[in-house]
């Protein structure tokens, strides 16, 4: 099951304001606080941020919100975040905030998922050889990708460790979204 957060209805509890701005520091850590609230009572594997109504995120925010929430839940293994609704100027913020942390996250789009954050080239190649797979080993993933099974093996080991894939019985799969 998928528990889906929308981050403006948390906005708008967290600061008692109708505004769909998440600006300041505080207020992040603050919105972060009631998120970590809901994931820690909800028994779902998956949150999905929606930010479809947010319309302004500032750098500290996106640090507050999605970077330090990230990082809580990393070391949580049965538990993964995707995000969902970033117009381009939070896409933009949520990336530049990532990638200075080497941090990673699925984003849910209508053409299929996609990466932001800090991901090299054959991660990003791995995670999109994943979505036409399904769940696999390295030596699966290395065939489908024409790849050394070396090169597979690393690429799904940093998959797993963005926590962008889970490891189960059946192999590696891109994050569970359903």
């Amino acid at each position: 099951m998928i528990e889906t957060i929308p981050v403006a209805h948390v906005l708008r509890e967290a600061v008692a304001t109708p505004y769909r701005n998440l600006v300041t520091r505080p207020t992040g850590a603050a919105v972060r606080g009631r998120i970590e609230t809901v994931l820690a009572a909800s028994a779902c594997r998956t949150a999905v941020l929606d930010f479809s109504e947010v319309d302004l995120l500032d750098l500290s925010c996106a640090d507050e919100v999605v970077a330090k929430l990230l990082r809580v839940l990393s070391a949580q293994l049965d538990r993964f975040v995707a995000l969902r609704g970033l117009h381009e100027d939070l896409w933009e913020a949520i990336d530049a905030v990532l990638a200075r942390q080497d941090l990673a996250v699925v984003v849910v789009r209508d053409d299929g998922p996609a990466l932001l954050g800090s991901v090299p080239d054959d991660v990003r190649e791995a995670f999109q050889g994943l979505g036409a797979t399904g769940p696999t080993d390295a030596a699966g993933l290395a065939g489908h990708l024409g790849w050394p099974e070396p090169r597979a093996a690393a690429a799904l080991s940093a998959l797993v460790t963005l926590r962008l894939a889970s490891q189960g019985p059946a192999g590696t799969t891109r994050l569970p979204l359903a």
